[in-house]
């Protein structure tokens, strides 16, 4: 049990969650921590939101590919998914409403989170995958259930990510959508694993349709 994640909320930024008008689950990278996705936050500029972020244990959420079979990467897939849970549910619980709730992660943070979007598919306030995708080899089952509702979905990445393949971001537009979201998808071409103006551009847009609203 030692080597699973904790269910709660590591780090804090922004608003005050009981006084939020909307926020943000900020999901890391292998390698990063709760403290260092939050850091992206200094960058968005809605007023009135609260980020917040869960932590991995030993700074990863899995230890394998996020395209090796379900099986290899448990029992610490099913843990960080029970942590991105707990935090959306911690926030709920201060007040702010699922569909006011908007997931970011990036690269296995945004792979984490659209998988978890997928499998909890209700209303949120929007999901922003950043060099990611649905988790699973090729040809996993998506028989998700639920309804997305019309979440807006913002998916950017390379077209040479090094570890994201891009059909893989191509098929977790197709099942979103399927589910009921709006997808925004953004393939940029020749770039790096990482974040670029244009992405966070769109992150800001949508956090400001939320407050705004």
């Amino acid at each position: 049990m030692n080597e699973l994640h904790e269910p709660t909320i590591a780090a804090r930024a922004g608003a005050p969650l009981e006084s939020a008008q909307a926020a943000v689950v900020m999901v890391h990278g292998r390698g990063d921590s709760a403290p260092g996705i939050l850091s992206l936050a200094s960058a968005l500029e809605a007023p009135g939101v609260a980020y917040v972020a869960p932590q991995a244990r030993h700074n990863t959420w899995y230890p394998y590919s996020f395209m090796a079979p379900m099986e290899r990467n448990e029992p610490w897939l099913s843990s960080a998914l029970a942590a991105v849970h707990g935090a959306v549910e911690e926030v709920v619980a201060a007040g702010v409403p699922r569909e006011r709730i908007v997931l970011l992660g990036f690269s296995q943070g945004a792979c984490l989170a659209s998988e978890y979007l997928a499998r909890h598919a209700q209303r949120f306030g929007g999901l922003a995958a950043l060099s990611g995708g649905l988790i699973g080899p090729e040809g996993t089952p998506r028989d998700y259930e639920g309804s997305l509702g019309g979440t807006p979905v913002f998916l950017g990445c390379s077209d040479v990510d090094p570890h994201i393949p891009v059909e893989r971001v191509h098929e977790t537009e197709e099942v979103l959508a399927r589910l009921g979201a709006q997808v925004d998808k953004r393939i940029y071409p020749g770039f790096g694993h990482s974040v670029n103006q244009d992405e966070v551009d769109a992150v800001n847009a949508m956090l400001r349709g939320l407050v705004d609203g």
